[in-house]
């Protein structure tokens, strides 16, 4: 299996790769040292029959270290390349693995129980208040969250929002008959009595004019007068006029129950129910919106007011002494301030996060566990190999040099016990 170029490889990883040849370097000495005792003392045991039992520790010791060789060397490749079975088992089996690691973390992690119990134990609402109650914690938030939504604005395209807002205007607003709604509100306001403050400040809005626009009154109704008429009966006319349009809006202002604001009332009352009846004038109100809404200025303004918009967000997102950053910022301090003191509101919203995360557990557990067996099935199975290797291989070592010492001690009292009860 061809090995990873260190200089590919982390710093990290190439510390645990200094690591691992340094204690397969161990084991192999120890293994060839017990070699070493084991020829020695198996050609001198005739003349010195006490190493007898220095053989049976050495050829136990051999034994061992290379049965447990044998089976660290089988996870991650062929032992010697020879094509034994069960052997090679991580590359060979990666897949296998991947989807297992996967039911194993969606059976005993992705649990809704398990989630809901390790959030129940966790005072989260305590703890993300007493972050946000610093005020630098509450800045960084709106930093980020600004940075965020200036991204987002300046990804949107201005067609594609105009187009949103252009559908979205035709769905709730030009679609929707007006007229029956409306003509229900104003049944309601005229039968509350709702409109006579309206009726009062168009009163006194008309008696003002009135009051400063006395020259518009001159030839209002005199130019229609024959020629032969002498002017002053045409000053007399406009004179006339005017004061009756003063006596009658000021009568109109006195009198609550006047006869002009009983015709208003009337007014209103047939208006209220032709809109919802009448189909004439539903039609001709229906006309008018489309009217307004198809008109191309008005579609101009809409395009003017979201590119008013975007350019003053982007300016206060940037801006870090805007007032909407300052506002959020102390908004997010406030919020926390609220969650470390109010129980009630801690109890609501721990309540909410464990149940959304029981809700997403439960519905994407599968969705989510499925990533780790997605990823492993896409790993390189010789550099899979290679990454589990340098993380546990040092301490497979270990098990190498336990297999000497444990086989060494086995093989002596073995050959102890034998010697002791058969003879020699």
């Amino acid at each position: 299996m061809a090995r990873t170029p260190t200089a590919l490889l982390s710093p990290a990883d190439q510390e645990r790769r200094r690591a691992l040849r340094t204690m397969k370097t161990i084991a192999l000495s120890a293994l060839l040292v017990l070699a070493a005792v084991f020829v020695v003392s198996f050609a001198l045991q005739g003349r010195y029959p006490w190493l007898a039992y220095v053989r049976a520790a050495a050829e136990g010791g051999m034994v061992g270290a290379l049965a447990d060789w044998f089976a660290v060397t089988a996870l991650f490749r062929r032992p010697l390349g020879l094509p034994i079975p069960h052997t090679a088992i991580i590359p060979n089996r990666k897949d296998e693995i991947g989807r297992t690691l996967g039911e194993f973390v969606e059976t005993n992690f992705l649990s809704g129980d398990v989630v809901r119990t390790k959030l129940e134990s966790t005072e989260i609402a305590s703890r993300l208040g007493a972050w946000l109650a610093d005020p630098a914690h509450a800045e960084r938030v709106t930093v980020e969250a600004s940075a965020m939504a200036s991204g987002v604005l300046r990804a949107l395209s201005d067609d594609d929002v105009r187009s949103v807002l252009e559908d979205l205007a035709r769905e709730h607003l030009i679609a929707p008959a007006w007229g029956p709604p409306l003509g229900g509100w104003l049944t309601r306001v005229v039968a509350s009595g709702a409109h006579h403050h309206a009726v009062d400040l168009a009163a006194d809005s008309i008696a003002a004019w009135l009051e400063g626009n006395r020259a518009s009154f001159e030839g209002l109704v005199s130019r229609r007068l024959p020629s032969w008429v002498p002017r002053v009966a045409h000053r007399f006319v406009d004179d006339t006029v005017y004061k009756e349009a003063v006596t009658f809006v000021a009568a109109v202002r006195a009198d609550p129950d006047h006869p002009a604001r009983h015709a208003i009332d009337g007014y209103l009352a047939r208006l209220a129910e032709n809109l919802q009846h009448d189909p004439a004038t539903i039609g001709r109100l229906e006309d008018a919106k489309v009217a307004v809404f198809d008109s191309p200025r008005v579609r101009e303004l809409a395009g003017e007011a979201w590119n008013t918009v975007k350019t003053g967000l982007l300016a206060a997102l940037g801006d870090p002494d805007s007032g909407l950053r300052r506002r959020a910022s102390s908004a997010l301090s406030e919020i926390g301030e609220r969650l470390t003191t109010d129980a009630a509101l801690q109890r609501r919203v721990d309540t909410w996060v464990s149940d959304a995360a029981v809700f997403l557990v439960d519905r994407y557990r599968h969705d989510i566990a499925s990533i780790i067996t997605d990823t492993v099935e896409r790993w390189d199975p010789a550099e899979t190999t290679e990454k589990i290797e340098l993380m546990v291989g040092r301490d497979l070592q270990y098990i190498r040099l336990n297999g000497t010492i444990v086989g060494a001690l086995a093989g002596l009292a073995i050959f102890s016990i034998a010697t002791a009860l058969l003879g020699t």
